[in-house]
C-alpha cells in the first residue's frame, strides 16, 4: 500500500520513512511539510495511506483530516504525534490508528496492517464540525475535478443553498458542497449573515444594499458584481446590521 508522510518536523519525516521501507508490502511514495502541502501531495499522489502528524503551524493534522475524508475515496489516516490529549479527536475524525512519536516499528506495522484490513470506505467523510467545540475552519474543501480544492473562507463572498448542494461563491469561481447551510451558519457565525433562507453572505464583503424596480432588495459586495436577493424576514435585521458597521 502506498503511503504518504506528513510531519512539520524533518527528522520526524525521516525516521518514518526508513521504517516505512524497512516493512514489507509498504511503499513510501512521498511526504509533506504542512496541511496545505499535504492536500497538494495527496492530488498528486492519491496514497491509499497517510501518516499525518496533529500538531502542525496554520493547519493541523485534524484539519487536514477532515479535509482527506472529504474525498470520494479517501485514505486511512494514522496520526503520529508526541502528544496523547488529541486522541478522542483523532478518533472522532475516523482514523485508523493513533500512534504516539517516537514511533515504535513493531506498533507501526500493526496501525499499518490495521489499515490495509480495513478498505478506504470505511473512512467516512468528516464534514460537520460541532461549532461549540471547533475552532471555525480557515478553509472549505471541495472535490473538484478528481482533486481536493481548498477555497480560503477569506475569500468567500456567499453560501447559496439549491436542492441537495450549497453552492460557494468565492473570488476565483463557484464550486459546490454537500455542507448543510444551517451548519455553516453555526460554524461561521462570526463571518457570514444569513439574508435569506437559502442565502448566507460574508460580513466583510458587504458593499450595500439596492432596490430593483419589482420592490425586491439585493445585497451587493465589494469585489464583485454578484447580488443576491435578501428576504423581506432577514431585511430588517440586516439594515440594522449596515447602518450599526
Amino acid at each position: 500500500m502506498r503511503i504518504l508522510i506528513v510531519d512539520d518536523e524533518k527528522p520526524a519525516r525521516d525516521r518514518l520513512q526508513r521504517l516505512v521501507n524497512s516493512l514489507d508490502g509498504f511503499k513510501f511514495v512521498g511526504e509533506a511539510a504542512s496541511g496545505r502541502e499535504a492536500i497538494d501531495r495527496y492530488n498528486e499522489l492519491k496514497p491509499e495511506i497517510v501518516l499525518l502528524d496533529i500538531r502542525m503551524p496554520l493547519m493541523d493534522g485534524l484539519q487536514v483530516a477532515r479535509h482527506l475524508t472529504t474525498d470520494e475515496t479517501p485514505p486511512a489516516i494514522i496520526f503520529t504525534t508526541a502528544y496523547s490529549d488529541h486522541a478522542l479527536e483523532a478518533f472522532e475524525t475516523h482514523a485508523v490508528d493513533y500512534l504516539l512519536k517516537p514511533v515504535r516499528k513493531e506498533r507501526l506495522l500493526l496501525a499499518l496492517q490495521s489499515a490495509q484490513r480495513n478498505t478506504r470506505a470505511q473512512i467516512q467523510a468528516v464534514t460537520q464540525i460541532d461549532s461549540q467545540t471547533e475552532t471555525a475552519r480557515k478553509d472549505i474543501c471541495v472535490r473538484h475535478r478528481g482533486n481536493l480544492l481548498l477555497i480560503p473562507v477569506e475569500n468567500i463572498f456567499c453560501f447559496n443553498a439549491s436542492d441537495k448542494y450549497v453552492t460557494i461563491y468565492h473570488k476565483d469561481g463557484e464550486a459546490l458542497t454537500e455542507e448543510s447551510l444551517l451548519h455553516l451558519e453555526q460554524e461561521f457565525k462570526q463571518k457570514f449573515l444569513r439574508i435569506h433562507r437559502n442565502a448566507l453572505i460574508a460580513i466583510d464583503r458587504i458593499a450595500g444594499m439596492r432596490k430593483h424596480d419589482n420592490g425586491k432588495t439585493v445585497i451587493c459586495f465589494r469585489g464583485s458584481d454578484l447580488q443576491f436577493e435578501v428576504s423581506r424576514r432577514h431585511l430588517p435585521t440586516l439594515r440594522q446590521f449596515i447602518k450599526n458597521s
